[in-house]
């Protein structure tokens, strides 16, 4: 199931609740007592295992105008750590998917039909889906323990991407190495594959998949178009010509801790696994702590939010690794981000209105691949999820369409 958001206007930046110190839980009751039943809530789960999302449902609603938008966004502040919106408050034109908790459905529905707010249940039951996911996985993993095979239709724990990793690297060293650029904030190494023909310091492309934890299709993407890179190399010219002059650089999990927690803990956590003292709740959003655009729309200094951005700028390890190789680099020419959920190219900046000098260059490429609009995200990993290299050289045709991009977007390079 492809959970989380990728519109970078998609939360009031800095909105919180004004009574409820720390997120709050609920109206009533002391700062203490919040904290002691978020405390009891951590230890309950830890001792069940995975956290359960039964009775939680996805929401559709259809804002008709800026002020319903402004309702939307409103709900975030009244119901902190409660609504968790997987496509963003962004404009009329386009539905917020959210993810509302079975204990908050009556209050958030109430105050949506309060409103006159058009919505629709689009998941009934998240846990049902989840089990199903985890029932694929198991069954998957059976198999490949069975062949000794490794699948690309299925999602992998950390250490077996790992494992991947190494394999891969060691079957295809003439063209593949494998870097660590740093370590995370609980101490993992941050991995990234490099394909390359020879040379030093040459022009280079960067992609990376995975840096909201829960959007495992990305992790798989990251995998498979590694994949398709070592098998096209010297049969399709357009990549073949790249790798001639050029190199690629994958990295697959750009946040290892949050990733590793939502095999082994919360399915849908998505920030990284920081704590600071005297900071109760925990993870940054890497997404929005980048220099760029900091502390902007779309970004929370709530550190309960979901989209909370850090305490500064390239605060958080997994992000200053990034930013530290590529600057060593010097000569990085592109720059590819992949996400989930939703379905759209984004490109610089997101944090502004005006268009990029080079919108007009932008908007051929996209439209030379695109056959109409977008259709609904894949939950299975598959080579058609990703138009990835087409953007990239044309070694994987599209097999699906691509959106019309929207004019902001990626807001996490260095600057």
């Amino acid at each position: 199931m492809p959970v989380g958001d990728e519109n970078p206007r998609s939360s009031p930046g800095g909105r919180r609740m004004q009574d409820a110190p720390g997120g709050g839980v609920g109206p009533g009751l002391s700062p203490v007592d919040r904290r002691t039943l978020l405390v009891c809530s951590f230890i309950l789960a830890a001792a069940l295992g995975q956290m359960n999302f039964t009775g939680h449902q996805v929401l559709r609603v259809l804002a008709k105008n800026e002020k319903q938008l402004s309702l939307l966004r409103d709900l975030e502040s009244l119901k902190p750590q409660k609504v968790d919106f997987w496509r963003g408050p962004a404009r009329p034109s386009l539905p917020v998917d959210m993810r509302v908790p079975f204990s908050e459905l009556k209050d958030v529905k109430a105050y949506l039909e309060s409103h006159g707010l058009a919505y629709s249940v689009m998941i009934k039951d998240i846990q049902v889906l989840l089990d199903q996911e985890r029932e694929a996985m198991a069954k998957s993993r059976r198999l490949e323990r069975s062949t000794s095979s490794f699948s690309y239709s299925s999602y992998h724990t950390l250490e077996e991407i790992y494992s991947w990793m190494d394999n891969f690297v060691t079957e295809h060293s003439d063209i593949v190495s494998k870097i660590q650029i740093g370590h995370s904030f609980e101490n993992r190494s941050i991995l990234v594959l490099k394909f390359s023909t020879g040379g030093s310091q040459r022009p280079a492309i960067w992609m990376d998949t995975g840096i909201h934890s829960r959007e495992w299709i990305t992790h798989a993407t990251g995998i498979w178009t590694a994949k398709k890179i070592v098998n096209e190399y010297g049969k399709d010219p357009i990549l073949t010509n790249i790798l001639k002059s050029m190199d690629i650089f994958v990295e697959i999990v750009s946040n290892p801790d949050g990733f590793a927690f939502t095999h082994s803990m919360n399915r849908l956590w998505r920030k990284n696994k920081c704590n600071r003292p005297g900071v109760f709740c925990i993870g940054v959003d890497l997404n929005r702590n980048w220099r760029s655009g900091f502390g902007g729309n779309g970004s929370n200094d709530n550190p309960c939010s979901e989209t909370y951005r850090g305490p500064y700028p390239h605060s958080e390890p997994e992000v200053a690794a990034i930013v530290d190789f590529i600057t060593a680099h010097g000569n990085i020419k592109a720059l590819i981000s992949i996400h989930s959920y939703s379905q759209m190219l984004m490109y610089p900046y997101g944090h502004l209105l005006e268009p990029v000098s080079n919108e007009e260059e932008l908007m051929w490429r996209v439209e030379s691949l695109s056959t109409g609009p977008m259709t609904a995200a894949s939950s299975t990993p598959s080579a058609s999820s990703s138009g990835t290299l087409g953007a990239m050289a044309s070694c994987c045709r599209p097999q699906r369409s691509s959106p019309r991009p929207r004019r902001c977007g990626w807001q996490f390079r260095p600057s």
